[in-house]
């Protein structure tokens, strides 16, 4: 057994230990059992190397559970917990901690209050405007988070995608370490620019970047392109006039244009998450690769390029983790050894859970980016095989592979949470995703330029609103197919990924003995 598998196996072991606490929180007595157990082993078979390492990788799992509990731990002690839901007004003097996220009617700031830990995620307003690195009096009451939030938009969806399962917001809001919220308290602005200079200056470009966008398209194409690279989501949850009108004309409700990405199953594009990274970062290098550049040309731009786009975008974290996936990704495509990237993989989000061990069972965009990973690495070599006849012209049969593979790892994952399914969403990311890498990078070029001088970026903007155009008409033609809704236990989702890790295991049992044959 190599030092590596052994590493891997610890690996597993401690994120069983997060994955089982999780859902059933482990007791001293077993926690004490299971230690001595793993003791046992060790000393008394340290001889027999693979017992030796069943008894260290017991005592990875408690180290799992042991940090999980940690976390709930330090919750259960937050003192800005204790004065929730208690009627009582209270007053706060802290930092807006990030950007804000302006909303229609309101805006919500995540404030780190001064000498406390913990984060409250405040509603407030949407004028004043503030902005991150404000220090801020807020007085109100503090207020535990709903188990369920039912936003306006959500209200007036006519897609079922919203409350297919439910959203448990107390749950998302806690794995960013918030626990308390307040609406609408009384605020005001003691004094600015408090914050990291470096992040406000990255923030500072960021919005200067979304002027530009919005002055040189219109909606929808506007829309999409602000989602996809500054994270807007709020800007395609209306219909316009025109929509609305040719909508009454067909006798139909207006689809909203978040709707229609949910329907055809492309909802991801415009998520600045995971999925989205991963995939993008592994699509653009295989564009240069089928422009001309050497793979390791290739490798060094899209790396800095995937480093200046999840800088541009204000470093959320959910893109700094999926960078770090993606970039070990492309590092393992470049050295060759592609043998090791799953390991690499593993490792690197052993990490992030020892970080954040919360991120395991409450960060939907985790768990997709990992599991698009886990799909591209496992999954692409079989359906190359099965296309090895196809012509890979500008490399599309690779690309192909790329976005089947990680839809397919990540479908059993997104029906789980959400409860539906599309019909047209190969169809439709087969047609869509490839052109991710040119939408994204003409809108920056034609963002930057705008920003310099306002004619150069309105024409430049023309190829960005022709290849937003396309995807527009795409998803319009495809939204009109409905999904099928229906829910799936964790036991029909465990047993998804079983049938997925025989597959795989049986196609590479086929290719040994067909080596072995010739």
């Amino acid at each position: 057994m190599t030092s590596s598998k052994i590493v891997l196996y610890l690996c597993f072991s401690f994120i069983g230990g997060i994955f089982l606490n999780s859902f059933l929180p482990a007791g001293a007595l077993v926690k004490a059992g299971l230690v001595i157990l793993g003791i046992l082993l060790i000393s008394i078979f340290w001889r027999y190397k693979k017992i030796a390492v069943l008894g260290f990788c017991i005592l990875f799992l408690v180290l799992g559970v042991w940090r999980h509990q940690l976390a709930e731990l330090r919750i259960m002690n937050n003192e800005l917990r204790k004065y929730n839901d208690q009627e009582k007004i209270i007053t706060l003097v802290g930092l807006v901690a990030k950007e804000p996220d302006i909303r229609e009617k309101s805006v919500k700031l995540t404030v780190q209050p001064e000498n406390i830990n913990g984060k409250v995620l405040v509603t407030a307003n949407r004028y004043p405007e503030y902005q991150y690195g404000d220090k801020l009096k807020i007085i109100g009451k503090l207020k535990t988070p709903a188990e369920f939030e039912e936003s306006e938009e959500n209200k007036s969806s006519s897609f079922p995608f919203a409350t297919a399962r439910d959203f448990n917001y107390k749950d998302y809001l806690k794995k960013d370490g918030i626990y308390s919220v307040m609406d609408f308290p009384k605020t005001e602005l003691i004094e600015k620019n408090q914050g990291n200079f470096i992040y406000a200056k990255i923030l500072d470009f960021k919005e200067k970047l979304r002027e530009s966008i919005y002055q040189n398209l219109s909606p929808p194409q506007s829309s999409i392109l602000g989602a996809m690279i500054l994270g807007d989501k709020s800007r395609m949850s209306g219909c316009s006039q025109k929509e609305i009108e040719a909508a009454k004309q067909r006798g139909e409700e207006c689809l909203k244009l978040k709707e229609k990405l949910n329907i055809t199953g492309v909802r991801h594009i415009t998520a600045i998450s995971g999925m989205h990274i991963t995939i993008l970062s592994i699509i653009l290098m295989q564009i240069l690769i089928g422009l001309g550049f050497w793979r390791g040309q290739a490798f060094y731009l899209t790396m800095a390029l995937l480093i200046l786009f999840i800088v541009m975008i204000g470093l959320p974290p959910s893109a700094i983790r999926a960078g770090i996936m993606g970039g070990l990704f492309l590092l393992a495509q470049y050295l060759g050894r592609m043998n090791i990237s799953s390991r690499a993989i593993v490792f690197a989000a052993t990490l992030m859970l020892v970080h954040n061990p919360l991120l395991l069972k409450l960060d939907i965009g985790f768990q997709l980016s990992f599991l698009a990973m886990m799909g591209i690495i496992y999954l692409v070599p079989i359906f190359q095989n099965l296309l090895h006849k196809v012509p890979d012209f500008f490399q599309l049969k690779n690309i192909f592979a790329l976005t089947i593979s990680a839809q397919i790892f990540t479908l059993p994952i997104l029906i789980y949470n959400f409860g539906y399914v599309s019909a047209v969403a190969p169809i439709v990311n087969i047609l869509v995703v490839p052109l991710l890498s040119f939408v994204i990078l003409s809108g920056f070029i034609f963002g930057l330029a705008g920003m310099i001088f306002l004619p150069l970026g309105q024409i430049l903007s023309w190829f960005s609103w022709l290849l937003l155009t396309y995807l527009v008409k795409i998803v319009d033609f495809f939204s009109q197919i409905p999904p099928v809704y229906f829910k799936i236990s964790w036991v029909w989702l465990s047993v998804s990924y079983l049938i997925l890790g025989l597959f795989i295991w049986r196609f590479k049992e086929k290719q040994k003995l067909k080596f072995l044959k010739y």
